[in-house]
C-alpha cells in the first residue's frame, strides 16, 4: 500500500448558518491547517500516487476565498470542509483541517 501525506496552510473567509445565536454567523477568516492523506496499491505512470502540486491545486481552492461561494449549498463547518476536500482528491482517504490550535475535524471514508 502507498500512502501520501500532504500539509497546506490556507487563509479563507466564511460564515455558518446555525440554528442558534453565534458570531460563527457572520462572516469571519481563519488560516486553516489542512492535511490531506492518499492511500492505493498502484502508482500511475509517472510512480506518484497523485502529484504533490494536484492536491495542492484542488486545496487551494479555499485559498482567499469566501467559501460558502465555492462550496455552494454546503454549510462550510470544518467537518464539512474536510469531507468536501477529500470527495475532491482522486484516493484520498483522510483529511484533517484545523480550524485553530484547539479545534481540528476529520473526515476519514470507510475503507
Amino acid at each position: 500500500m502507498y500512502r501520501i501525506i500532504k500539509r497546506i496552510e490556507v487563509s479563507g473567509a466564511h460564515h455558518l448558518t446555525l440554528p442558534y445565536e453565534s458570531k460563527c454567523s457572520r462572516l469571519h477568516g481563519h488560516n486553516w491547517i489542512i492535511e490531506v492523506t492518499l492511500e492505493n496499491e498502484t502508482l500511475n505512470e509517472s510512480g506518484m500516487l497523485v502529484d504533490f502540486g494536484e492536491i495542492k491545486r484542488i486545496v487551494y481552492q479555499l485559498d482567499h476565498a469566501n467559501i460558502n461561494e465555492v462550496m455552494p449549498g454546503i454549510n462550510p463547518t470544518a467537518e464539512n470542509i474536510a469531507k468536501w476536500l477529500c470527495d475532491q482528491i482522486p484516493y484520498c482517504v483522510k483529511v484533517s483541517v484545523q480550524e485553530t490550535e484547539n479545534n481540528i475535524a476529520i473526515y476519514e471514508k470507510d475503507r
